[in-house]
């Protein structure tokens, strides 16, 4: 996991980062079945600890997934938090603002969405799109997306600081493993849905969607709220490097269960 932390102050180059690295699991060796093995052990114990987090109500996490189209913001919600209670876990997708939205600075929308204690928020797409798409579309300066990246900082520091945990995820694929992934949707009628023409004329921007990511990843990722860039040409390790990451956040709350209420005596309860 570690290996995929962005150090604060570093500088990003995501054409030098391996997209389809699969650590020491070894995809033509029993390697996909020997991930999913200890995904599946991590989700047990990331269950129990989510409901610690839900009993006690004193600490939340929040889960940022960015990446470009296709790289599987929605399957890692679905397989990471396949074994946690839905009653203790919010996902947030933001599209584009509405015009009251709009009408006061780019954090107000969202801080309104961050967890509350004992939950686990996740975004799938964020309040990092104003730094991202924004730019890709000549929709604010550099300047503007300067000043940008310090408010988030200041912004997960202030949530940080008031209890809730930062963890950012960047989905990393590979061109030629997106054009394979829009293609299977095009070609599969129960996928078709999630198709969407504007997605191709993206794609056509993919080098400069390199540049401002490489940009923002490189401002934002501080100790209190990093960056992890996940390979995610094989989906079972993105669903991997993200189960562990997660887990071991929420084992540094050192989170316990809460004590029973006061003056019952459990060992002589009787339940007629």
């Amino acid at each position: 996991m570690n290996a995929h932390r962005v150090n604060p102050e570093s500088r990003v180059k995501l054409n030098k980062l391996p997209t389809d690295d699969t650590g020491k699991y070894d995809p033509k060796n029993d390697g996909k079945d020997q991930a999913q093995a200890r995904t599946d052990e991590l989700l047990e114990k990331l269950a129990i600890l989510q409901e610690r987090l839900y009993a006690n109500g004193e600490q939340a996490l929040l889960i940022v997934l960015q990446g470009m189209d296709t790289s599987g913001k929605d399957g890692t919600i679905k397989h990471v938090m396949s074994g946690v209670n839905p009653q203790g876990c919010r996902v947030t997708s933001f599209k584009a603002p509405s015009t009251r939205e709009l009408s006061h600075d780019f954090l107000w929308r969202v801080h309104q969405e961050t967890p509350p204690r004992g939950y686990i928020g996740l975004f799938n797409r964020s309040y990092y799109e104003d730094v991202l798409i924004t730019r890709v579309h000549d929709m604010i300066s550099d300047k503007v997306a300067k000043q940008r990246f310090g408010q988030i900082n200041d912004f997960e520091r202030l949530l940080q600081q008031n209890g809730t945990t930062v963890l950012k995820f960047f989905l990393h694929i590979s061109k030629d493993e997106q054009r394979k992934r829009l293609e299977a949707r095009i070609q599969n009628p129960e996928k078709r849905w999630k198709f969407n023409p504007t997605d191709l004329a993206e794609r056509k921007r993919w080098s400069t969607y390199v540049d401002v990511y490489e940009d923002a990843l490189s401002a934002t990722s501080t100790e209190c709220a990093p960056w992890y860039i996940v390979p995610a040409d094989y989906k079972w390790y993105r669903n991997l490097v993200v189960a562990e990451a997660v887990l071991t956040a929420l084992q540094a709350m050192n989170l316990r269960c809460p004590p029973p209420p006061d003056g019952i005596d459990f060992d002589h309860v009787i339940i007629d």
